[in-house]
């Protein structure tokens, strides 16, 4: 009976952990032997507990029908927010780095470029005519050691034309986008010379060229000549006056910087003369009102940059002129940017409407003089009539014309007689007619718009074309002295016969080079109020976009197309000055 008693207390055990710790009565155990002991042990059993005693896990009994408990896991609290802007951080911190890396390792190479070697006197000369598009991205992609180059031009900068109207309000400052011709030609590989001077003259026959120093200060000798075995021609075009009476004497143009610099002078002139004491208000309206000729890019462009130059800043400094400034754009075509979209068309004239510029479509100037426009409209109904505008600011952007030395090597050229508005080349750029000239740029007739991405993709192309030409000639060379030289003397013939095979096929390789061929990659224009229009070439198609997002890809787009890294960190500082501190109205 002790036995089972000890028994039963075992069994118990376990009972009283299962149990709770309420007063309810335990289970009872009953046998057929013992059952007054175990009644016994089950009052004792049925106590109440006040304190639980813990057992290890591995003599617990556990159940098939009960449910197993889940681990707790300590709940994270939410980091991702905080890692990514860590990461962001880490990534811009890194990319300033890199950046600011860059940009002084730009400078260092660019103020100590490697030692040029002095070019061979045996090889062919090569006279290059104009800074522009055309020529700066002949000479970038040119191999300078195959042959003696020498650049011609009246400056000694490329300049970066797209941002000009910029120029004229102070946004951009002028040296900005401007690069020397002769730090270009320093990083070649040979020695490439550079004249200041003006070519007037190009003798076919003799193969020279007449050049004159037009700088204010002049040497004992300031007119010589140079002669050239290969020409290539890049003095691009001057501005078209249409033989309009006055234009010339009484507007201004947009083409050089020194026109910039007098349009912003100008501009300067007009606002403090309106501002005079006791100034009529019909004469303040004249010297307020800003015409512009020429419905293209740069004519658009100018009239956004002037509003917006009046909006952000005149306005704010000398309030009380500044409701009476006025822009209007004159045109002789139905509609501004020709070369656009119609949807594009359509939001640069709704967005000149809300800015307060007048369109002036199909309309002729006639006459200019130093206080007023005259010009002929065109009516809905086709009825012409006449039209006086008074004026401060004329500027003159369209139309291009011939130079006169592109005038005379036409004269001495039988075969471009018939060309009126350029240098007619074939499909190599060959001036048709000619040997050993090539042109390029808005000088050339090559078939297409005398654009400025079109000049520079002519370059590039001449560029490739002569350095195929050199390398054909060296591979020529070889391949007549291994030929000569074959069987005369002992040695390896078959190998000298595999390497003449070598040289013939690579020489079949280069001679096979595409006639040029240009790609649009699109158009672009700043219309005013941080907003621009973009037609750009995508896939088989274009892509036609405007507005605030536009903007920042006409800026990011033209920063990158600057010359060189140095013109791309003045341009972008300048902008940001104008965003910061507004542009300098300081008359010059």
């Amino acid at each position: 009976m002790a036995s089972s008693s000890r028994v039963l207390n075992r069994l118990a055990g376990p009972a009283r952990q299962l149990g709770t710790r309420t007063n309810a009565p335990a289970a009872t155990f009953t046998t057929t032997s013992c059952s007054r002991h175990l009644t016994s042990r089950s009052a004792l059993v049925a106590k109440p507990r006040t304190r639980a005693t813990a057992i290890p896990r591995q003599f617990t009994r556990s159940y098939a029908d009960a449910p197993p408990t889940p681990a707790k896991t300590p709940v994270k609290k939410p980091r991702r927010i905080r890692t990514t802007f860590r990461w962001l951080w880490r990534a811009t911190y890194l990319s300033l780095l890199t950046g600011v890396g860059f940009v002084i390792y730009d400078g260092y190479t660019d103020r100590n470029p490697e030692e040029q070697f002095a070019p061979d006197p045996t090889k062919k000369t090569l006279v290059v005519l104009g800074t522009g598009w055309g020529s700066v991205a002949f000479l970038k992609k040119l191999d300078t050691s195959n042959y003696n180059v020498i650049v011609i031009s009246p400056r000694n900068y490329f300049l970066f034309t797209p941002l000009l109207p910029s120029c004229t309000t102070g946004n951009i400052e002028h040296r900005s986008i401007m690069e020397p011709v002769r730090q270009i030609l320093r990083h070649k590989k040979a020695h490439a010379k550079f004249y200041e001077a003006e070519a007037t003259r190009v003798d076919v026959e003799k193969k020279v060229i007449k050049i004159t120093d037009n700088s204010d200060i002049k040497g004992k000798v300031h007119e010589t000549e140079v002669p050239y075995d290969m020409l290539v021609v890049g003095v691009g075009a001057e501005n078209a006056t249409f033989g309009i009476p006055g234009v010339r004497e009484h507007s201004c143009f947009l083409k050089e910087i020194r026109d910039a610099q007098a349009i912003r002078t100008k501009i300067m002139d007009c606002v403090e003369t309106a501002a005079f004491k006791d100034q009529a208000p019909e004469e303040v309206d004249r010297l307020l009102h800003m015409v512009v000729v020429g419905g293209g890019p740069t004519g658009v462009e100018f009239a956004g940059e002037l509003r917006d130059f009046f909006d952000d800043d005149i306005q704010k400094l000398i309030p009380d002129i500044a409701p009476r400034f006025k822009v209007t754009l004159i045109e002789a075509l139905p509609n501004v940017l020709p070369m656009f979209s119609k949807q594009l068309i359509d939001y640069t004239e709704s967005t000149f409407k809300e800015e307060h510029i007048n369109i002036l479509t199909k309309t002729m100037v006639k006459k200019v003089t130093d206080r007023t426009v005259e010009a002929e409209i065109t009516g809905p109904d086709g009825k012409k009539s006449s039209i006086t505008i008074p004026y401060g600011l004329l500027v003159w952007a369209t139309g291009n014309t011939l130079r006169p030395i592109v005038k005379d090597l036409m004269a001495q050229i039988p075969a471009q007689k018939d060309s009126r508005r350029g240098l007619a080349v074939n499909e190599y750029l060959v001036v048709q007619g000619s040997r050993d000239i090539w042109a390029v740029g808005d000088c050339a007739v090559a078939g297409y718009a005398p654009t400025a991405q079109v000049a520079s993709q002519e370059g590039a192309f001449l560029a490739r074309l002569f350095n195929n030409m050199a390398k054909t000639q060296d591979l020529e060379q070889k391949i007549h002295d291994l030929s000569t030289g074959l069987n005369l003397k002992p040695g390896d013939t078959a190998a000298e016969t595999q390497e003449i095979a070598g040289l013939e096929k690579q020489l079949r390789r280069i001679k096979d080079i595409k006639p040029f061929h240009y790609s649009h990659q699109g158009s672009l224009a700043y219309i005013g109020s941080e907003k621009a229009v973009a037609d750009v070439a995508w896939l088989n198609g274009n892509v036609a976009s405007g507005g605030k997002l536009t903007y920042l890809f006409w800026r990011s787009a033209y920063l990158s197309m600057c010359f060189s890294t140095r013109n791309r960190v003045l341009v972008a500082l300048d902008w940001i000055k104008a965003k910061l501190y507004g542009r300098d109205i300081s008359r010059e």
